[in-house]
């Protein structure tokens, strides 16, 4: 038994070793995870035929823009932008014009399933297609995105660790607000 115990203090000390180097990293990661994702997908776009979502991709293009692209020149627009989304989330830079890029570009990604939606889910159950299935997954990348976004306006991730043992079936911490408002907030105009 006493072995047991042992193992398991070991456990939670690697555990919350684990959990002040997530809360270092992790964002860092997740930015630079979406900035590969952004870049590469974007990159398949240039090349016809390559991407398995380029015919909807261009269809949907040219009905959001009201047929002022079309064809390929749809596709090199929604590569073009996803690779700049790439960019600015794998440097860092200019990421707030990232982030807010992102968002028009997950409208549009997202929106088929509005606009197509019998093309999207057309068995006779309402299970969706690999293309549905495709775009629906976006909706990670939107809460990753957000997640990212909150950073720009000072949100951290701070190591409050608790033992393993003491966490076991307790529900997730909600996120706790500063009570003390920011410098920034105190400023009047």
């Amino acid at each position: 038994m006493n072995l047991f115990v042992n193992l398991f203090d070991r456990f939670d000390r690697l555990d919350t070793r684990m959990n002040h180097w997530l809360v270092a990293h992790s964002i860092p990661l997740l930015r630079i995870g979406m900035g590969i994702v952004f870049l590469v997908f974007g990159a398949l776009k240039f090349f016809p035929g390559i991407s398995p979502i380029e015919d909807l991709a261009t269809r949907t293009t040219q009905v959001l823009t009201f047929g002022i692209l079309s064809g390929h020149s749809a596709m090199n627009f929604v590569a073009g932008l996803e690779c700049l989304i790439g960019l600015s989330f794998l440097t860092g830079r200019f990421l707030r014009v990232g982030v807010w890029l992102m968002a028009a570009q997950m409208i549009g990604a997202m929106s088929p399933l509005v606009l197509f939606p019998y093309e999207l889910f057309h068995s006779p159950f309402p299970a969706p297609t690999l293309a549905a299935q495709y775009i629906i997954k976006d909706i990670i990348l939107v809460a990753a995105g957000m997640v990212i976004a909150s950073t720009w306006t000072g949100a951290r991730i701070v190591a409050e660790p608790k033992s393993f043992r003491n966490s076991l079936g307790k529900p997730v911490p909600k996120v706790q607000r500063s009570l003390q408002p920011s410098l920034q907030d105190q400023t009047t105009y």
